[in-house]
């Protein structure tokens, strides 16, 4: 894997980053062995003050929203993750001012909502790509994810921002014996906001009996 400076993103999410797609873990369709790990990943539900959200997509494009709260009803209103972000689009001019500054902070809590509240089953996921890298495949996006240089290229070259998140959310997980990450403060920027109240302290679900369903085996 090699890097070379981008001239576009925060100052440590700066490296444009070159992966061989064979040696990593691939992030593209959500029916592949990893595609729980993506934010469009249906059956990861979240709640938030009480609110039910099918996705950590809708939950992203809902957090750029805190100003506008009937926006983000439209957009955690959504059944399908992908309805969810487009809804958000017609509105992105309106985002949050800061929102350039403190998007991948968002997208860290977001994950560890999701972690949080689907403990079980997503940390399963995450620790079964044991110590190979991340990688989001887009086909447009190489600042959360990375691109195919060409149809017949096997290089992938993106920032990675979620890859890496994701890598950093399985290392805090591997040493999680006290299951610390089932409780998730609320994110220290202002205006930290959903439907009009400020977001909560988010912990697992009580009563969560997940570890005695059966599990879908990863290989």
């Amino acid at each position: 894997m090699t890097s070379k400076r981008s001239n576009t993103g925060l100052s440590e999410n700066c490296l444009l980053r070159t992966y061989v797609r064979s040696e990593v873990v691939v992030v593209y369709k959500t029916k592949e062995a990893f595609g729980g790990l993506s934010n469009m990943a249906s059956g990861y539900p979240l709640q938030i003050n009480g609110i039910r959200i099918l996705t950590t997509e809708a939950l992203y494009q809902a957090c750029r929203f805190p100003h506008m709260p009937e926006v983000q009803r439209e957009i955690i209103g959504q059944h399908s993750p992908m309805t969810a972000k487009m809804k958000s689009k017609p509105y992105r001019k309106n985002s949050r001012s800061d929102w350039d500054e403190v998007r991948y902070k968002v997208m860290r809590w977001c994950l560890r909502v999701k972690l949080a509240q689907n403990y079980v089953e997503f940390g399963r996921l995450l620790l079964a790509t044991h110590d190979r890298p991340i990688v989001e495949q887009s086909r447009k996006d190489d600042y959360w994810g990375a691109k195919l240089a060409d149809e017949l290229s096997e290089t992938l070259a993106g920032q990675n921002v979620l890859g890496r998140l994701l890598m950093e959310l399985r290392e805090k997980l591997k040493e999680d014996s006290e299951e610390r990450l089932k409780i998730v403060p609320p994110l220290g920027i202002p205006h930290f906001t959903l439907l009009g109240k400020s977001i909560e302290t988010v912990v697992a679900p009580s009563g969560d009996n997940r570890e005695h369903e059966p599990q879908h085996a990863l290989f």
